[in-house]
């Protein structure tokens, strides 16, 4: 092989540089138009979406309508023109490990899987449609269907049966992170970084048997709530390409949902996949702040015998105090809230395009996607639902993204790796 040129360098170097192959574009008219026309052809990903099963029954309202109080259903999917979407079999974290309350989790876990089969199966056949594989999703899209996709939101719900994981996996799971917001039996959570406390120091040696039947099976590994540790572990265990299904660039908010450069460089190596978040307080954040505002508040709430930590509990507390005493304590809390340490302004698209081109300028175009985490508290200005998926197009756009780097961003590098794992686990 020649070495390099020169020249050949310098246009290298030139190109890393930047986050896009193509110009920004300036003319909101070509930038709405050049959007729309992309945005009309590629297959669109969002890879976290949650939901109630509660909006899945036989009877209206159902997530086949347009539901004033969510931020996805398949009207919104249709009209915003977001193709598919993974809907997060999700159940909390249990601080006890023990038979009952993995039997518990296991039976919520179950009750969400089949709420998005009566949705594909028997609500909306013609509209929607389950996607077990990457070949699934394209065929799927041509036939202009919804592309459905069930992800599961922390493994707890398997206990300490792996022989769950291949359960979930056929009931068309297809992703899995294995812990949440707290240590679970199969990885410490990255909520570890508060106080300092592990379970694992990164994956228990059942969680290490779990990773080893997703590749079996074509599992994707999600990363995105276990800790840095059980992230890294992962990757040196894996032997197919993982996910983040919803993260964000730590260097831009520092935050312990963050991946910062070591873990991005790693996925690079790995050959995954970021799914950039579109979660306010991991978009655009000030954790010093943050932290002060939380001790103010907790030092009023103790200065009033205000002693739980319960959001309801503590409004209910609050109204309990005689009306001298609330007025009071809410004059304080204002203080507090509004001038001491006020909110800084809601994230926008912008915010949040701005964690794909750092990611993009990182560890490359292959590897940067998109989520919103809605319905379980995402959104930002711009895009506070499915219907204007429209608006992170146009910001794309915006930026001088090429339609081909587009169509891998909305869902193109996610499905590049769910073909890679596909294929890890036919050898």
């Amino acid at each position: 092989m020649r070495p390099l040129s020169s020249l050949a360098l310098l246009t290298l170097a030139a190109t890393a540089a930047h986050a896009q192959s193509g110009r920004p574009v300036t003319d909101e008219a070509a930038v709405m138009s050049t959007a729309r026309a992309v945005h009309a052809k590629v297959l669109s990903i969002d890879t976290h979406v949650d939901i109630s099963p509660a909006n899945f029954t036989a009877t209206s309202p159902n997530y086949t309508q347009k539901l004033p109080r969510t931020q996805v259903d398949l009207v919104k999917m249709e009209e915003g023109g977001l193709v598919g979407a993974f809907l997060v079999v999700y159940v909390g974290q249990d601080t006890a490990l023990n038979a009952a309350g993995f039997a518990r989790a296991n039976a919520q876990a179950l009750e969400k899987f089949d709420a998005i089969h009566r949705l594909a199966e028997q609500l909306a056949p013609a509209r929607a449609e389950i996607a077990y594989t990457a070949a699934d999703a394209r065929r799927i899209h041509k036939a202009n269907k919804r592309v459905v996709f069930i992800g599961v939101e922390n493994g707890f719900p398997i206990g300490s049966d792996v022989t769950n994981v291949a359960k979930f996996f056929e009931r068309g799971g297809r992703y899995m992170s294995l812990a949440h917001n707290g240590h679970s039996q199969l990885s410490d959570s990255n909520t570890g970084e508060r106080d300092g406390v592990w379970l694992h120091n990164g994956l228990s040696p059942l969680g290490k048997q779990v990773i080893a039947e997703m590749n079996r099976l074509g599992m994707m590994i999600d990363v995105s709530h276990p800790s840095k540790q059980s992230m890294l572990q992962t990757i040196a265990l894996s032997k197919a390409p993982i996910i983040a299904s919803h993260s964000g660039a730590r260097a831009l908010c520092n935050h312990s949902r963050n991946m910062d450069d070591e873990q991005l460089d790693a996925l690079k190596k790995n050959g995954g996949v970021i799914q950039l978040v579109a979660f306010n307080s991991y978009v655009k954040c000030n954790p010093a702040k943050d932290a002060e505002r939380t001790a103010a508040i907790n030092a009023l709430r103790k200065e009033y015998g205000i002693t739980t930590g319960n959001r309801a509990e503590v409004q209910r507390a609050i109204e309990a105090l005689p009306n001298d005493k609330r007025n009071e304590y809410l004059s304080k809390q204002e203080d507090i809230t509004a001038r001491r340490y006020p909110s800084d302004p809601a994230a926008t698209v912008k915010d949040f395009v701005n964690h794909i081109d750092y990611v993009v300028k990182r560890i490359g175009i292959d590897h940067a996607g998109i989520s919103s985490d809605f319905d379980g508290g995402g959104g930002v200005d711009g895009w506070r639902n499915a219907e204007e998926s429209l608006n992170v197009t146009a910001e794309l756009v915006r930026r001088g993204y090429t339609a081909g780097e587009i169509e891998k961003i909305w869902g193109g590098n996610l499905l590049r790796v769910m073909g890679d794992v596909e294929k890890v686990a036919t050898r």
